[in-house]
């Protein structure tokens, strides 16, 4: 399996934060995804959001002020489920992480 997890974000002052996940991989692999499950921090509103966009590879977007592992579980169409784990980074401007 040839899937990953990419991420995007930007810093939008105050220390917070709009970002996003996304999947990423061959065209055929994405092809073959019926759904993604993103499991978010407990502390959001709905923590398990569910994407099956495959237009904009399984993107969901959030904000936030801090970091955590987001738990990522790949659904596809022929029943197979697999799971990923992504580290959200969060950088202000001069390149420095936040650690929340």
């Amino acid at each position: 399996m040839a899937l990953s997890i990419q991420q995007s974000q930007e810093y939008l002052g105050n220390d917070r934060w709009h970002w996003s996940v996304w999947l990423d991989g061959p065209p055929e692999e994405l092809d073959s995804v019926d759904h993604v499950l993103y499991i978010l921090h407990p502390s959001f509103h709905n923590p398990v959001r569910r994407v099956s966009e495959r237009g904009r590879k399984f993107r969901l977007e959030a904000s936030g002020w801090g970091t955590f592992t987001i738990h990522v579980k790949i659904v596809f169409y022929d029943g197979r489920e697999t799971q990923l784990d992504h580290e959200l980074v969060l950088l202000y401007p001069d390149g420095k992480p936040t650690f929340a």
